[in-house]
């Protein structure tokens, strides 16, 4: 990664922090900011994927899942997990959670179940082990989000239009390793504020980012 889209990320990522800062332990919200960082980067990994798996048939990803040919959508789900592990249809997408709050919409319940959507299209597959417990740090009906639902939604729907300017790269040679970059920056500014060392900053027998690696070498391999 450049130096110049390494700085971004930072800067993106510590205003995601101030945002959540007086709400939450840093522990909390630096797993909040992951979680959601790899909902965006599954969600626009499965976009690009899937319009490039249909450029042949000359319609992209959402024009075919509100088309009637249930037969392509079955098998370009089943390609998709085949290539990706998972799968997620366009309603449940970051870019469709973003375009709601910019409508002013409540996006937490849209947001839970886009969530659900991605871990469960992984049960009874190889990657299911991958994915499972991927977001399990996210709690959208917790009170440290804010008293009322109105309070939750406001705080998130900043903290998803904060991140929503991350570039992973996707188009390039080459993904840039923004997941990685920014869990390591996550861990060396809040591990030490959680008052822990990184390496035990968490530990449950299946931590989310355990999740987040395997999950994004099985993107690197596909």
């Amino acid at each position: 990664m450049s130096e110049e889209l390494q700085q971004k990320l930072r800067t993106q990522l510590w205003t995601v922090a101030n945002t959540l800062r007086g709400n939450m332990p840093a522990g909390d919200f630096m797993y909040y900011t992951l979680g959601f960082i790899f909902y965006k980067y599954l969600s626009e990994k499965i976009e690009k994927t899937a319009d490039d798996i249909l450029k042949a048939d000359g319609v992209t990803f959402k024009q075919a899942w509100n088309g009637n040919d249930e037969e392509l959508k079955e098998a370009l789900k089943e390609e998709c997990i085949q290539d990706l592990g998972y799968f997620v249809e366009p309603e449940f997408l970051y870019s469709t959670v973003i375009s709601k709050i910019e409508h002013k919409e409540n996006i937490l319940p849209l947001l839970e179940r886009s969530l659900k959507k991605i871990e469960d299209s992984t049960l009874g597959h190889d990657s299911e082990n991958d994915f499972g417990g991927l977001f399990g740090d996210i709690h959208l009906a917790d009170q440290k989000l804010g008293k009322t639902t109105e309070d939750k939604n406001r705080l998130i729907s900043d903290v998803l239009l904060n991140l929503d300017g991350i570039d992973f790269g996707l188009n390039e040679a080459e993904d840039i390793d923004i997941l990685g970059d920014a869990y390591e920056y996550m861990i060396g500014q809040f591990a030490a504020g959680a008052g822990k060392k990184a390496g035990e900053f968490y530990t449950p027998s299946r931590s989310q980012s355990d999740s987040i690696r395997d999950c994004h070498h099985r993107q690197d391999t596909s």
